[in-house]
């Protein structure tokens, strides 16, 4: 798996932008956001259980992450038609403000290192990676259980004060500086 300090992999992939089948579909790639960072996560299936909680609640956050200059990508395995049904079944997930890409080749899934020997899907990993390239931060959890999308934007707060931040450091507040 890649870790903090590697360079994310390239992708081009097809994206899920919207329910209307006329402007559905996108490709993102990892130039489409030049100059920005990015939060990128993976989940397991779509059409499950645990998923679509973790997917509506980064939906939630991007206005905070754009806020700070990030761009949310979210991924599965899943092929682009299969997203689109899901979020156009799931109220949730209709409206959502950012792409979700198909890794249906599970050429990204394997370039970091997170496609599930057992299951055959993206595990459920969550990247942020800085505007020039650099994965900074890296969380994978069980298939089974599901993340906290607001310690991904503390850890984003943290990573962007290029400081050291302690534990449980919330943004607004003193960092280490000069220890």
């Amino acid at each position: 798996m890649i870790t903090v300090g590697d360079t994310f992999p390239a992708f081009d992939l097809t994206a899920v932008v919207s329910t209307d089948p006329s402007s559905a579909f996108t490709t993102v790639a990892n130039g489409t956001y030049a100059g920005k960072w990015l939060v990128v996560f993976s989940w397991p299936k779509d059409f499950t259980f645990v998923c679509p909680t973790e997917i509506a609640a980064f939906g939630r956050l991007e206005p905070e992450f754009a806020d700070r200059d990030a761009q949310v990508l979210g991924f599965s395995t899943d092929n682009e038609f299969v997203h689109l049904a899901w979020r156009r079944d799931r109220p949730d997930l209709r409206d959502l403000p950012f792409p979700m890409l198909s890794d249906l080749k599970r050429e990204l899934s394997a370039a970091l290192g997170i496609l599930d020997a057992a299951e055959g899907v993206a595990q459920r990993a969550t990247f942020i990676v800085d505007p020039d390239g650099i994965v900074r931060f890296v969380m994978v959890t069980d298939l089974n259980v599901g993340r906290n999308p607001a310690e991904v934007l503390r850890v984003l707060d943290a990573l962007q004060t290029d400081e050291l931040c302690p534990c449980n450091w919330q943004k607004g507040e003193a960092t280490l500086a000069g220890v």
